[in-house]
């Protein structure tokens, strides 16, 4: 179990330091930034829906047995999801209400520590089922956190807190996944009842990012079909990535 426990703190740390990944807003500028922002949204889109069918499902059927409370849970997870974006997403509304925007930053800043500290369940209740496992859902986790964290940096900016600041609050709130997976492992460990529902959860929660916010960003970014096809191609990639990771465990 040590070995868990660190696998698991590690790769939850690494996912929190990618909350600064914003101090990349000062290499690039705004269009530069877009470009690149885009393709690691395809391979996010790739390594998540990659992860759900490639990893996590196949491991919680094997594990325990696929009836209706699996599809269930897996539904369950596309709705948690849901709810967590209504959250995070809610200051856009209120954006053109308000004349101070510091309401809309502390809304985003809320949602986002609870999304983060999902995220730290999620790696958890991976590493308990197995190493490899782990591995594959932090990697998913870190593609998706990535673009995800240049935008959360983009609106502090715009909600009037200076850069320094918006990188730190940005790795404070990262930080809550080290807490979740603190938490994952307590109960994980506690109780095998608990992998039974997270594991469908967890990939639910990956379909739905995948699909419902990732995806159709690539939709609007679809200028012409060449752009098409290079975000095809690292939507592809990040199915591969998966699929590489699960070949090297059968070895």
């Amino acid at each position: 179990m040590p070995t868990i426990w660190l696998y698991t703190l590690g790769s939850s740390l690494l996912v929190s330091l990618v909350a600064l990944i914003g101090i990349a807003a000062f290499a690039f500028n705004e269009k530069a930034l877009k470009k690149i922002v885009i393709l690691l949204v395809s391979l996010s889109a790739g390594a998540l829906i990659g992860d759900a069918f490639i990893h996590i499902l196949p491991e919680a059927v094997e594990k325990f047995g696929f009836d209706l409370y699996m599809s269930l849970y897996i539904l369950a997870g596309i709705l948690v999801f849901f709810l967590l974006e209504k959250i995070i997403h809610w200051h856009h509304c209120h954006c053109s209400e308000h004349t101070h925007k510091k309401p809309f930053v502390l809304t985003m800043l809320l949602g986002d520590g609870l999304h983060n500290f999902v995220d730290g369940l999620f790696i958890a209740s991976s590493y308990l089922i197995s190493i490899n496992l782990g591995i594959a859902t932090t990697i998913a986790v870190l593609f998706h956190e990535i673009p995800q964290e240049i935008g959360d940096f983009g609106v502090l900016i715009h909600g009037g807190v200076r850069k320094r600041k918006a990188l730190l609050l940005n790795f404070a709130t990262a930080l809550m996944a080290l807490l979740g997976a603190v938490v994952g492992l307590y109960i994980g460990e506690a109780n095998d009842e608990f992998l039974k529902f997270i594991l469908p959860i967890t990939a639910g929660g990956f379909i739905y990012v995948a699909n419902v916010d990732l995806f159709p960003e690539l939709h609007k970014e679809s200028k012409n079909w060449s752009h098409s096809i290079l975000q095809f191609v690292m939507v592809l990639a990040g199915i591969g990535i998966m699929m590489s990771l699960l070949l090297l465990e059968t070895r």
